[in-house]
């Protein structure tokens, strides 16, 4: 990473840049889940997204962390693309499309920014065509079951 002679100040302001720069990281929701505090409560839980999200916000305030949902594949993609190569990190969880698009699959191959695909559910606890992810081969990593707590531990995997 450095050259030999690369002085301790250089090192220095290079790992002081690093650790004083804001993290983007936003988090893509896929369908229905602008549905969470109301949809299948016994899989999903009580609480609406917003709220866990403005938690979440005030919980890590030196990241600057930002939300999308959409019921849309197409409007899923677009956002990827468009923030895909500036941002530090995208918690995605693409819901129903994670078992279905190719296309969302192929969007997250495309960029350069580390994703890391989240479901509340344990997925392989339900049916089997939720088994099935095209995202998985592209993601960083998966984190599934833990509820509303799985998007904080996909963020604290980006710190």
């Amino acid at each position: 990473m450095f050259s030999k002679t690369a002085s301790f100040v250089e090192r220095f302001f290079y790992f002081y840049s690093k650790l004083s720069t804001t993290m983007n990281i936003i988090i893509i929701n896929g369908p229905n889940l602008n549905l969470l505090g109301k949809r299948e409560p016994e899989v999903y839980g009580n609480q609406t997204f917003e709220n866990y999200f403005r938690d979440l916000k005030s919980k890590y305030p030196s990241v600057n962390l930002d939300y999308f949902q959409s019921n849309i594949e197409g409007e899923l993609i677009d956002k990827i693309q468009e923030i895909g190569f500036h941002y530090d990190g995208i918690i995605l969880n693409a819901a129903a499309y994670t078992h279905t698009s190719v296309g969302i699959g192929d969007a997250v191959k495309a960029i350069t920014t580390p994703v890391i695909e989240v479901h509340i559910s344990n997925t392989f606890s339900r049916e089997t065509f939720r088994h099935q992810s095209y995202i998985s081969t592209n993601a960083k990593g998966v984190i599934i079951g833990f509820g509303l707590k799985s998007y904080e531990l996909a963020l604290q995997s980006f710190l």
